[in-house]
């Protein structure tokens, strides 16, 4: 009988080791083999494990003894290199974890190693502070530990078992799509929900899984860091509204330099809609405008509201947007909708300015590598019919790459 890959129970034991021991102990009880590994950077741990690694990285390296900030980074190097390959050689399953902010921040910068759909479950006492560098675009599971972290008891033993109940229902999953399709990836926001809607189901129509992401900044980077992987055969970049966000620190900005740039390695069909790149979404309501945007068009949405961009905003995302796609012209297409890119950017609607638009497409096609086709419909990016020209072109252009 074969044996089960281990779960990877990888933490601090120089000062969480009851924590840890506690997590293998229950996962062990659970019926699941854990493999325990100490990344801790002051002392070895005091009960044995299976993989020590301050031994490895801490003791055998004295420049890093006297620095808290070398010896994490050289233990975090070190360890992700080991874990990955563990699970590389199908020794391990998953990778569970328990700590503070150093143990987190060590424990998940290990995690972001492992592939999508590898269980990887964080055990925190900052879980419930802002996450989004710690998560980024990984599959984190994190769990507050509501009560610190110093031994296991009541309320730590309870927090700290749930999480192995969780890795070990985790590491047992063993559901795969029913049959494999060519994916394109469909990254779209709020505004444009109608449209994405009616493009998924279109490119379904035509034989397509179609994995859709939110274009609020972290999602795009997701996509690209996908596709860099081979994920896709294609992109149909339906919202490019990431750039505006980025570039007036909006709700949906915090992207990188990778996005809507070439994939490594990779020769993907990219088909690029201007959804979105008509507003900026920032966090005031109507009641608490800022003084600077109080001339503006503006869409009172939630607690968030999108601005009208203004001339000079549209000039420079034209330059942004045509500088990065024209890094890849035989792989990109460009589709612009002619009667709107968003929900509130349509006739009747307060964002509505054709004159911009028209501004943003004519500075953009002047900069646009020749090689790169252009076409314009006349549709709005609501539009079914939109969505239908949209899903065809990246049919067509999947096609001529096959």
């Amino acid at each position: 009988m074969s044996i089960k890959p281990k779960i990877a129970v990888v933490g601090t034991f120089d000062t969480k080791a009851e924590e840890h021991f506690f997590l293998k102990e229950r996962i062990e009880q659970m019926g699941s083999h854990a493999l325990t590994v100490n990344v801790g950077t002051r002392s070895p741990s005091l009960s044995p494990v299976d993989l020590d690694l301050y031994k490895l990285v801490i003791e055998t390296n004295p420049a890093v003894q006297d620095s808290r900030d070398k010896a994490v980074a050289a233990m975090i190097a070190e360890a992700s290199a080991r874990i990955k390959k563990l699970y590389e050689d199908n020794e391990i399953s998953g990778m569970i974890s328990a700590g503070g902010g150093t143990g987190t921040h060590i424990a998940t910068c290990i995690m972001h190693e492992l592939p999508l759909g590898v269980p990887k479950v964080m055990v925190s006492t900052v879980a419930s502070r802002n996450m989004a560098k710690t998560v980024s675009t990984k599959d984190i599971t994190m769990i507050h530990s509501v009560a610190d972290l110093l031994g296991v008891n009541s309320v730590s033993g309870r927090i700290l078992d749930n999480a192995a109940a969780g890795i070990c229902g985790m590491v047992q999953s063993s559901w795969k799509p029913q049959e494999s399709k060519k994916r394109i990836a469909l990254p779209f926001f709020g505004f444009i929900t109608a449209g994405a809607e009616a493009t998924k189901d279109a490119l379904e129509k035509l034989g397509y899984e179609v994995v859709a992401f939110h274009a609020n900044g972290i999602g795009g980077m997701a996509m690209e860091e996908l596709a860099a992987q081979g994920y896709f055969h294609g992109i149909l970049d339906l919202a490019t509204h990431e750039l505006a966000d980025h570039l007036l620190d909006g709700y949906c900005g915090d992207i990188g330099p990778q996005r809507f740039e070439p994939s490594p390695g990779q020769s993907i069909p990219r088909l690029v809609v201007p959804g979105g790149l008509d507003c900026a979404v920032l966090e005031f309501t109507r009641h608490d405008i800022p003084d600077e945007y109080k001339d503006r068009k503006i869409f009172f949405y939630d607690f968030r509201s999108a601005i009208r961009l203004n001339e000079d905003e549209t000039r420079t995302l034209a330059d942004q947007l045509s500088e990065k796609l024209n890094n890849d012209p035989s792989n990109t297409k460009v589709l612009i909708p002619l009667q709107g890119w968003s929900e509130a950017d349509r006739e009747g609607g307060p964002l509505y300015d054709p004159p911009m638009n028209q501004f943003f497409t004519q500075l953009f096609k002047e900069k646009l590598d020749p090689k790169i086709k252009i076409q314009e419909a006349a549709h709005h990016i609501n539009d079914p019919a939109f969505a239908e020209i949209a899903a065809q072109m990246m049919d067509q252009m999947i096609q001529e790459q096959t």
